[in-house]
């Protein structure tokens, strides 16, 4: 094993056992099913949390035990896709501002699972581009429910080409020819050269058309099928973005929220804000 490997598999055992040596209190032990609410001005949303995806599970219960989301906004709304909150500055940010960038100065190492999917209702954490964030790690807090939409078997078959797509970039981006593309891309981001990164951008994607015959083919579950023509979701986000719990109750809550006005950066224009608490 090299050190690369070696440093991640540290930091994952490090990471877990400190947080849940926070949480060997609560109730079910770490062995049941935790649930938490949402509550909003249009109603409450209730979900339970994955225990497949222990770091981003302990993360979330530590944040919400620490009233860390009270107050705070759904600040991006995508109708058709998904809501999203736990950005600190939307707490007092004002309209029109873009936001997205807030949270804790760490983040949570990924945590992919085929058969936790982006389905209608599911609790995902939100993250940095693959550029910036080559391992895909999760935000420290920020998180969004996906509302979706209902797919065909059609469309779901260009959803498969798209994720193959995907993971074919973050492969390419990870390979070590192409290590130093991380620095410039993040130098280039922050001195706004857009020219630049578009160029990064259309490098690798070139890369991926020409690796994309020979690549493997992602194919969706027998599972994710039903739910993807049925109750609908955003099938393309699988494997790329952590999955850590659904909403058990509250669907409608998450649909009014989406169809509200939003400005330029699908921030909407009233606030929407939370206060998350566990279910006893």
């Amino acid at each position: 094993m090299n050190n690369k490997k070696l440093f991640i598999a540290f930091c994952l055992i490090t990471f877990s056992f400190l947080f849940f040596s926070s949480f060997k209190d609560l109730k079910d032990g770490g062995s049941g099913e935790i649930k938490v609410v949402i509550t909003t001005d249009y109603g409450v949303i209730k979900i339970k949390l994955y225990n497949e995806t222990p770091l981003h599970r302990d993360n979330f219960l530590k944040l919400v035990k620490e009233h860390y989301y009270d107050s705070l906004m759904f600040h991006r709304v995508i109708r058709s896709f998904m809501v999203q909150g736990g950005d600190p500055d939307s707490k007092t940010a004002a309209p029109l501002m873009e936001l997205g960038n807030g949270g804790p100065a760490y983040t949570i190492p990924a945590e992919f699972n085929q058969q936790i999917f982006h389905k209608k209702g599911a609790l995902a954490a939100a993250r940095e581009s693959d550029l910036e964030n080559p391992l895909q790690a999760s935000s420290g807090s920020q998180f969004y429910i996906v509302q979706g939409r209902i797919f065909t078997d059609s469309l779901l078959k260009i959803q498969a080409k798209r994720i193959t797509k995907m993971k074919l970039y973050n492969e390419i981006i990870n390979s070590p020819e192409n290590k130093s593309i991380h620095e410039k891309y993040k130098t280039f981001v922050k001195a706004e050269l857009l020219d630049s990164i578009k160029y990064i951008n259309d490098f690798i994607n070139k890369q991926v058309e020409q690796k994309l015959p020979a690549a493997t083919p992602y194919k969706f579950s027998e599972e994710q099928i039903k739910a993807y023509t049925t109750i609908g979701g955003t099938p393309h986000l699988d494997n790329s973005y952590t999955v850590f719990g659904e909403v058990y109750e509250g669907f409608d809550v998450i649909d009014e929220i989406a169809k509200q006005g939003v400005d330029k950066n699908a921030r909407p224009l009233t606030d929407i804000r939370m206060k998350i608490s566990l279910i006893p």
